[in-house]
């Protein structure tokens, strides 16, 4: 018996010193690779900023603004060029088909949309993942160009005017009202030159309710 109860603490022992070196590794590791995982995280996000609204001459990413629209808070990222403000980036997440869905859209001085990077999803591989190219210009589904603001974006479907992906109309909806709230943050952020006031927001634009039927693959 004394020599199981020694056996036992043995192991307790053994067991314990292995659950503290495993951790004091893993904290090492994460110290290490932090720094670096930060820095390819901030340059994803400047490059992105970059395609989405190119010309800058500040660095937008330096000091971004949060705006609350609905309850929801947005990241602004403002571009201007010579000091004068040529328009921002907006990140934007709502739900798709798999989970989240992160956008980050580009607007004109205007509010038109001059490009989007889609910075992270969890759609179906080859179908709900196709909205990283799909609603980009000159493809089936391009929105650049268009303000939001003047007509909410939404799928033929639902009755507007936007192609939605192929059997991904629930990526395409949630694509799209994140494009709609993310244009309604940056109205409600950015400065009307000539008078100085704050832009209103426009209403956020809901999922349609039978945007939750099954579909074929998405």
């Amino acid at each position: 018996m004394k020599k199981l109860e020694s056996s036992l603490k043995n192991m307790a022992l053994a067991l314990t010193g292995f659950s503290v070196v495993a951790g004091g590794l893993l904290g090492w590791v994460n110290d290490v690779t932090a720094g670096p995982i930060a820095e390819a995280n901030a340059k994803t996000l400047s490059d992105a900023i970059a395609v989405v609204v190119p010309g800058f001459d500040n660095n937008p990413a330096e000091a971004p603004e949060t705006v609350d629209v609905n309850g929801v808070s947005y990241t602004v990222y403002k571009a201007t060029k010579g000091g004068e403000f040529i328009g921002a980036a907006v990140q934007s997440t709502s739900n798709g088909f798999g989970g989240p869905l992160t956008v980050l859209v580009g607007f004109d001085a205007d509010g038109n949309i001059i490009d989007y990077s889609l910075l992270s999803h969890a759609e179906t591989p080859g179908l709900g993942s196709k909205a990283a190219d799909w609603f980009k210009k000159g493809a089936k589904g391009d929105i650049t160009g268009k303000n939001p603001g003047e007509t909410p974006l939404t799928v033929s479907k639902d009755g507007g005017q936007i192609d939605a992906i192929t059997a991904s109309t629930i990526t395409s909806r949630a694509f799209l009202l994140a494009v709609n709230n993310a244009y309604a943050a940056y109205k409600n952020q950015h400065v009307d030159g000539a008078s100085g006031a704050t832009q209103q927001a426009t209403p956020k634009v809901e999922v349609p309710s039978d945007s939750i039927n099954v579909e074929t693959n998405n």
